[in-house]
């Protein structure tokens, strides 16, 4: 029975690795799928790490928040980097800044990380697991104000993914260290 509850919770793991394949290939066929299924068995047999532990609760409404607040972060992000890219007149400032998370998960920290890198004009530069510390380098950065409205947009990130996928610990976790989650 115990193998069976791992089982369960790596699925969507092993779904998503046998959908990537099938993204990769650029191909929705039963060969794709076959192919893609052997590719995600050898893969989670050879490369043996460890379970990653989900939290059992996905909240479709604040993952449909993030999902249409991420597409226009990335549109609002994409016109903003390329009117600096093509304005002569004014250089575009640019930091690195540390940003720590709130919420001690490993899985919500590679989350932040990811989606922060998505949008235009942020990259993840440098990770500290045990702090809980993102650093990224930020573009269109002139002052503290700033910094500090970058900071916060990361933070937002971070509660929405927690509300979205994150436990109800988490969730709460949140709400104490003082996210409006």
């Amino acid at each position: 029975m115990n193998a069976l509850k791992v089982v369960w919770r790596q699925l969507p793991f092993f779904v998503w690795l046998i959908a990537l394949w099938m993204l990769l290939w650029g191909q929705f066929t039963v060969l794709a799928f076959v192919t893609g299924l052997v590719v995600a068995v050898v893969v989670t047999r050879v490369f043996r790490l460890p379970p990653v532990e989900l939290s059992g609760r996905i909240n479709l409404w604040w993952g449909l928040v993030y999902v249409v607040e991420f597409l226009a972060a990335v549109v609002r992000s994409s016109l903003t980097v390329a009117w600096q890219a093509i304005d002569w007149r004014h250089r575009p400032g640019t930091a690195i800044i540390a940003v720590r998370l709130r919420c001690d998960d490993d899985l919500i920290m590679t989350h932040v990380g990811v989606t922060a890198s998505l949008i235009p004009g942020s990259l993840v530069v440098r990770t500290d697991r045990d702090r809980r510390i993102l650093y990224l380098h930020f573009i269109g950065v002139h002052s503290m104000g700033d910094v500090e409205k970058q900071r916060r947009s990361v933070l937002r990130w971070e509660e929405r993914i927690v509300r979205a996928v994150g436990s109800r610990a988490q969730v709460e976790a949140l709400r104490d260290a003082g996210g409006a989650a």
